[in-house]
C-alpha cells in the first residue's frame, strides 16, 4: 500500500484525486487547512492564498485551521468532513488543535474534534516560530489517548531551536509518536540526529529540496521516515520519484512509501 503521509484539503477534490491517481497513491493523510493555493489562477490570487498560509504559519488567527467559531475554522473543517465522507477509503482523516489553551480545554478539543471524529491523528500543528513549547499540552492529551500521532509543521518558519524543542517533548512522551513534516526544512541535518536518539520521533520527507537529504534520512532512519507530497503545494508524483531514486526495490523503499505509516496507524 502506498500512503502519502501529509496532504491537505483541495478545491476541488477532483485535483488532488487525479494527482493521487497519476502518482499510484492509494491513500492519503488529510489535514485540513483554509490556504488553498491550488484554486489561484494568477499571481495576484496566489499571492492572496500565500498570504493566508504566511499568517497561518507566524501563528496569527488559529494556525492553518482558524479558531472555532470564526468562518475560517468552520469552511476548513466542512471541506474535511466532505472529503472523509466522500472518499473513505482514500483518505486518513487527522484533526488540528488550536495551541495555546490549557491543558483541560486541550485534552477536551482532542477528545471531542479527533477522536469523537473518528480521526487517526493529531494535525498539522503550526506553532509559532520558537514557540514549539505550545505543543506540549496536545502531546499530553494524545498520550492519554492511546498515543495518537501528532504532526508538526517542520518547513520554515520552524527554527533549529523549535527542532530540539520538539525531539525533547517527544522524549518526555515516548507513546507518542511526534512526527516533524518536511524533513525540518533546512535543519534536516539536526533532525536526523535528534530522531536517531529519539524513538517516537518520525520524519516525513515532503519538500526537500536536497535529493542526499533525503537519502540520508532515509538510510538513518529506514522505519521512521514517511513518504509524504505536502498537497497542493508539493507534488505525490515528484515526491515518490524522489524516494524511488534514493531507495533501490525491496523492503526499506516500500516501508517508507508506506509501510512505515500503515504500522504506525495500525492499518491492516
Amino acid at each position: 500500500m502506498i500512503i502519502d503521509a501529509h496532504s491537505h484539503v483541495h478545491d476541488p477534490l477532483d485535483l488532488h484525486l487525479a494527482a493521487l491517481d497519476d502518482a499510484g497513491v492509494d491513500r492519503t493523510v488529510l489535514f485540513p487547512t483554509r490556504p488553498h493555493p491550488e484554486r489561484a489562477t494568477d499571481l495576484a490570487s496566489l499571492r492572496h492564498e500565500m498570504g493566508v498560509l504566511e499568517r497561518a504559519l507566524s501563528g496569527g488567527a488559529g494556525g492553518r485551521t482558524g479558531t472555532a467559531g470564526d468562518d475560517g475554522y468552520a469552511a476548513a473543517w466542512r471541506e474535511l468532513d466532505e472529503a472523509l465522507a466522500a472518499h473513505p477509503a482514500r483518505f486518513l482523516g487527522f484533526g488540528s488543535v488550536p495551541l495555546g489553551r490549557g491543558a483541560d480545554e486541550t485534552a477536551a478539543w482532542v477528545a471531542r474534534e479527533v477522536v469523537g471524529r473518528g480521526l487517526h491523528g493529531i494535525g498539522e500543528l503550526t506553532p509559532p516560530p520558537d514557540r514549539a513549547i505550545l505543543v506540549e499540552p496536545v502531546l499530553r492529551a494524545a498520550h492519554d489517548h492511546g498515543g495518537l500521532p501528532v504532526v508538526v509543521h517542520g518547513y520554515a518558519p520552524t527554527s533549529a531551536a523549535d527542532v530540539r524543542t520538539l525531539a525533547g517533548l517527544a522524549a518526555r512522551y515516548p507513546k507518542v509518536p511526534l512526527v516533524i513534516s518536511q524533513l525540518a526544512g533546512t535543519h534536516w541535518m539536526a533532525a536526523i540526529e535528534l530522531a536517531r536518539d529519539t524513538p517516537n520521533l518520525y520524519l516525513e520527507l515532503s519538500t526537500a529540496n536536497i535529493v542526499f537529504a533525503v537519502r540520508l534520512a532515509i538510510h538513518e532512519l529506514p522505519t521512521r521516515t514517511l513518504f509524504g507530497s505536502d498537497a497542493p503545494y508539493g507534488d505525490p508524483v515528484l515526491s515518490r520519484a524522489t524516494v524511488e531514486r534514493v531507495t533501490p526495490p525491496g523492503e526499506v523503499r516500500e516501508r517508507v512509501l508506506g509501510g512505515n505509516l500503515a504500522e504506525l496507524l495500525g492499518l491492516g
